[in-house]
């Protein structure tokens, strides 16, 4: 029996391969396109995105081929919003194609050993209490996978979300836009950015070797699957502009809504969704690959401390509710994205307000990208650190100098102790297992006592300086991680 099978070989799917082979986990994934698809949806990755994929060393490459801009996009303010000032070891959106991406996070999955299968579709799921059965498809015959769980990342028409009966409420698309990526005959007849018409606006985006142009599709057919086509997207065009500018070669075309739309439940038995299979939303602000790719970093950990036998009951269900909320952040930020798209000027005095404030740009720029992301954590505090991805802090063990980021390449989690006593160390050792103890000095912040840091970088529990270093540390550590060692289990419950 397979432990985990993913159904699709997107971002989330890759990714999540990745995190469950770092923990050994039996990994297959179906993927139903033989290849990777000639076309790119996406060319952003933004800082939170990066800052996830830097503790386990996989963001260094993608800023080494991709380009840097300092801000982060949003729909309907008169300014950018800077990262400047922001929570993140990254101040900076990524211009890198998800190809690419996708290209870089397969080859670590395959590295680790996951059995990635293209050219497989599911078509089947059944579930018990004990293992899924898929029937898969691949080259004119059909065979069964039967798996502990299984997890779609299969996109927002998900078949995995079908078969499993789990709703997916939300508002209906009330417009549609039309995407092409083409050759301009002239060049230099559509500037790049938004370029205002008598019937609306056409964006154009240049990329090497074509043009990516967008518009709106005034008038979509009943059956918005019908496929677009170059004399389509011509016609909406002209008609926007009022004047013909000569589009040829397409390369990829497509018609995209804004319709909103959450699962009810992210997981339902043995059946497990992320990424667009678990939400889909308005394309405003870039933000689809990144929120697929922090649904991944969320679950990767906890799926296989469920198949292990080590999480506590409650762990699984963890990611739906901190997933599931985060998704329903994103959805609304995207719908008012659309809105302040739409607004006419009279909104202008409050996105002015809003944008220009430094704090009122900073606040906005986290919220659109995540970074103002906090888990609740028990036992709880009043630190900022806590429930967020802690920052990557400059460290000097007994090894050399170190960063935090570069603790976390395991997948395990981390109980960093920065007093260089023994307090800690005894008192986490029925978990150490699960958790690495690492002893290190905090040059930048001399107030920290300890961090105890889930695998996938938030923090669990913290302790200043001047308080008992080991209150509430059982506690956290047996909250995401179980109970301690057999071994260990009666002196930590003594001492705790």
């Amino acid at each position: 029996m397979t432990e985990v099978l993913i159904v699709g070989a997107g971002p989330a799917g890759l990714l999540l391969a990745s995190e469950l082979r770092l923990a050994g986990v039996d990994t297959v994934v179906v993927e139903r396109h033989a290849q990777r698809p000639d076309f790119c949806r996406g060319f952003n990755l933004n800082a939170r995105a990066l800052d996830l994929l830097a503790r386990r060393s996989l963001a260094e490459r993608l800023v080494a081929e991709g380009w840097q801009v300092p801000h982060a996009a949003f729909s309907g303010l008169p300014v950018t919003l800077t990262l400047a000032g922001t929570h993140t070891d990254h101040p900076y959106s990524l211009g890198i194609p998800q190809t690419r991406v996708e290209e870089i996070l397969e080859a670590h999955a395959l590295d680790l050993g996951a059995d990635i299968r293209r050219g497989h579709e599911l078509r089947t799921l059944e579930q018990d209490s004990e293992s899924v059965t898929a029937t898969v498809t691949t080259g004119g015959r059909e065979y069964r996978v039967r798996a502990a769980y299984v997890v779609g990342c299969d996109g927002g028409r998900s078949t995995v979300r079908k078969q499993a009966g789990i709703d997916f409420p939300g508002t209906e698309a009330t417009r549609f836009s039309l995407l092409g990526d083409v050759e301009l005959a002239d060049p230099e007849a559509l500037p790049f950015g938004a370029t205002p018409g008598p019937g609306g606006t056409v964006v154009a985006i240049p990329r090497p070797g074509y043009v990516r142009i967008i518009t709106s599709d005034r008038q979509p057919p009943a059956d918005k699957d019908t496929p677009v086509t170059l004399d389509l997207l011509q016609s909406a065009v002209d008609e926007v502009l009022g004047r013909h500018v000569e589009l040829r070669a397409a390369r990829w075309l497509t018609r995209f809504g804004n319709a909103a739309r959450q699962a009810a439940q992210y997981v339902r038995g043995r059946v497990i969704l992320a990424g667009d299979a678990a939400h889909i939303h308005p394309p405003a602000g870039a933000i689809g690959v990144n929120v697929a790719l922090d649904d991944a970093f969320n679950l990767g950990w906890k799926l296989a401390a469920t198949v292990r036998g080590t999480a506590p009951t409650h762990l699984l269900a963890s990611y739906h509710a901190e997933r599931h909320t985060a998704g329903a952040h994103v959805l609304a930020n995207t719908r008012a994205q659309v809105l302040l798209g739409d607004a006419d000027d009279r909104l202008a005095p409050i996105t002015d307000l809003l944008a220009r404030h430094p704090a009122g740009n900073r606040a906005l720029t986290e919220t659109i990208t995540g970074l103002d992301t906090r888990y609740e954590m028990r036992p709880g505090s009043d630190h900022p650190w806590l429930g967020r991805l802690a920052p990557d802090l400059a460290l000097t063990t007994g090894d050399g100098r170190t960063h935090l980021a570069g603790l976390l390449t395991s997948g395990r989690g981390t109980l960093l102790d920065l007093t260089g006593g023994r307090t800690i160390h005894e008192s986490a050792a029925g978990w150490a297992d699960r958790v690495d103890i690492v002893t290190a000095t905090c040059p930048d912040h001399p107030e920290l006592a300890a961090i105890l840091l889930r695998p996938d970088g938030h923090t669990a529990w913290l302790r200043t300086a001047g308080h008992d270093h080991a209150d509430g540390l059982h506690q956290a550590l047996q909250h995401w991680h179980g109970p301690a060692a057999p071994s260990h289990a009666a002196s930590a419950e003594t001492s705790h």
